[in-house]
């Protein structure tokens, strides 16, 4: 079956590892809509997964073996959509290959690992992109480009991720139906049996992206911690390298509709975000507030499928060569220091942690 999807004359060819849930409801579908890339193979252990996206997305090749599809030449880049513990041995694996990578986040579960893999990737020279989508919200792009432009001296950042006890019913109803394998590989242990970690890193990685992508780097943060039957609270206060402070709020899983966005003061305006749960593909809903003109701006901003846009993004800076405008390989970095510095700083009962020595795994 022919796609309408328009596609461009140059394409990056990319291999997919892992016909899993995260691939299902956005990789595969956003590499079969992105007008520059090209489904070239997928690979996963699991027959019955393999098969079923397979018949669903028509690649050229199909492979059981990881090391095979590495070995492909026709194979430019490989999306990485595997389990957390699984990202930088498969990630490294591609480098060595010669591949570029786009890595879904988090980058890894230990700092000594990614900063392994960071390093890697230079010496081989391929792009190793993070799978941080919100950067590609064109919401929370306009309103990036006011903060720069408009807000001057940047005082205050307010930012909250907060789950919602209703997102399995919400998620249930937008996304596609996903199929689970009989033989697909699992990491060792139940990584969910440590729910303060797995939050952490699942959830925690964006609340401190999207504080990165506006804010620039962290330089210290002080964490608590609450966990009351099925409810876990982090408030996290965090000092930039901008001179500005914040707070963050990440809570799992509250009784309303889902919560994410944050606010921004400055000396020549405010930035309001409301952010939805990104299986709605809705932008965010931005006011910009202009203290000079004494006006308030709300982008129209259509286009919400970030998935699709971060995979464009990435294959634009192969083909063309024109600077990453999503998460690097340093982005990644500096949100995993974040997170294991809000975990230490909690087990030292609120200490703050500078996040330049912080060592260590989730």
């Amino acid at each position: 079956m022919r796609s309408n999807v328009k596609k461009e004359e140059q394409l990056l060819r990319v291999g997919v590892l892992g016909c899993g849930v995260i691939c299902q409801a956005a990789h595969l579908i956003a590499s079969s809509k992105a007008r520059n890339i090209h489904l070239q193979a997928i690979c996963d252990v699991a027959r019955d997964l393999r098969e079923k996206m397979a018949a669903m997305y028509e690649p050229d090749s199909v492979y059981d073996d990881y090391d095979a599809m590495l070995r492909d030449p026709a194979v430019d880049a490989v999306i990485i959509g595997v389990g957390d513990q699984f990202h930088v041995p498969c990630a490294r694996k591609a480098v060595l290959a010669g591949k570029h990578v786009f890595l879904e986040k988090p980058m890894g579960v230990s700092i000594e690992e990614c900063q392994e893999l960071k390093e890697l990737a230079e010496e081989k020279g391929v792009l190793l992109q993070i799978g941080h989508m919100k950067r590609y919200d064109p919401g929370l792009q306009y309103a990036k480009r006011f903060k720069e432009e408009k807000m001057g001296e940047i005082t205050t950042y307010k930012g909250w991720y907060c789950d919602s006890v209703g997102r399995y019913t919400l998620t249930d109803n937008v996304m596609p139906i996903l199929y689970t394998g009989e033989h697909a590989r699992k990491p060792d242990g139940n990584p969910k049996a440590v729910l303060d970690h797995y939050y952490l890193l699942g959830h925690g990685s964006h609340l401190f992206d999207t504080a990165l992508y506006f804010m620039g780097p962290i330089d210290q943060v002080s964490a608590r911690y609450v966990h009351r039957g099925k409810l876990h609270s982090w408030l996290i206060d965090c000092d930039f390298a901008c001179d500005a402070m914040g707070t963050l709020d990440l809570s799992v899983a509250i009784a309303q509709q889902w919560h994410e966005g944050c606010e921004i003061y400055g000396t020549g305006g405010t930035v309001y975000a409301k952010t939805f749960n990104p299986w709605e593909f809705r932008s965010s809903i931005v006011e910009c507030y202009d203290r000079e003109t004494d006006l308030s701006t709300t982008p129209a901003a259509y286009d919400g499928q970030f998935y699709r846009r971060e995979l464009e993004g990435f294959a634009e800076s192969i083909l063309h060569h024109t600077p990453c405008t999503g998460a690097t390989a340093d982005d990644g970095m500096m949100v995993m220091r974040a997170l294991i510095a809000t975990y230490q700083s909690v087990q030292q009962g609120g200490k703050w942690v500078a996040l330049k020595g912080v060592k260590g795994a989730l």
